[in-house]
């Protein structure tokens, strides 16, 4: 069994308290990912940047408040933090 694996299987099974968990991780990797695009300008590439930023964030969050199941709610989850970090990490080094 693969770490993504035991994540989504643990996830899945105390889903209450990690949904929670989830949209402070979402929000706030958003937000930083969010100030880190706007401290380079306002041109069209950083308003992508941000409309990228709170497409995710609001997908994993709509997921949760549509309580769908937790197995997508995971997925978006994960797909959110990446893209945040990426765009984090683009930022820096930029």
């Amino acid at each position: 069994m693969t770490t993504l694996s035991k994540l989504q299987n643990d996830f899945t099974n105390n889903i209450i308290g990690y949904s929670a968990i989830g949209i402070i991780l979402s929000t706030c990797l958003g937000a930083v990912a969010i100030m880190t695009t706007l401290m380079h300008g306002h041109t069209l590439l950083q308003m992508l940047f941000v409309m990228i930023t709170v497409v995710f964030c609001s997908l994993h969050n709509a997921s949760i408040l549509t309580v769908q199941k937790p197995q997508l709610i995971f997925k978006l989850l994960v797909a959110s933090t990446v893209v945040n970090t990426l765009i984090i990490v683009g930022g820096m080094l930029l």
